[in-house]
């Protein structure tokens, strides 16, 4: 009976590692260490992720079918999977109508979203100042600010 192979220890969960490969046609026995590839590091979701992504051939919309769960969700999934095979550059995956960059043309990373979301959470701006931050538009107070700045300097310079 053959079993899927573990990767991690189920004592102290550190990771495992082949030292040895056997044939059981000849009866050849090779030890060392063997590198397994990148898909035996998956956690059992992660593989049934991937398996729906396959099958749906790469459509997450149609893998957001196939599991039921949200458009957001499937796409926060695809990116851990790309994290864990080491595929990920670090910029987040595209929106469906958007591409990889925002309505303003700049690309919001994944740390300014999270601080925007906290300042949304604390009610420090408002949902419509957030949207905006979010599609990488400049802040109206921001905005007013630097209109402020410039027409206080051109007063100056007349004087």
């Amino acid at each position: 009976m053959q079993r899927e192979v573990i990767s991690t220890c189920p004592v102290c969960e550190s990771q495992l590692h082949v030292t040895r490969l056997h044939c059981n046609t000849c009866g050849t026995t090779i030890e060392g260490e063997f590198n397994v590839g990148r898909f035996a590091h998956l956690g059992r979701d992660q593989m049934l992720l991937l398996e729906g992504f396959l099958r749906s051939r790469g459509n997450l919309r149609e893998l957001e079918r196939e599991l039921g769960v949200s458009y957001p969700t499937i796409r926060g999934r695809v990116e851990g999977l790309l994290r864990a095979l080491g595929l990920s550059d670090g910029a987040p995956m595209p929106g469906p109508e958007t591409g990889a960059e925002t309505a303003a043309g700049g690309a919001i990373d994944a740390a300014t979203r999270r601080a925007v979301l906290e300042r949304l959470a604390r009610k420090e701006v408002t949902a419509q100042e957030a949207a905006a931050a979010l599609r990488g538009e400049p802040s109206a107070t921001k905005a007013n600010a630097s209109t402020t700045d410039s027409a206080t300097e051109s007063q100056e310079e007349d004087a």
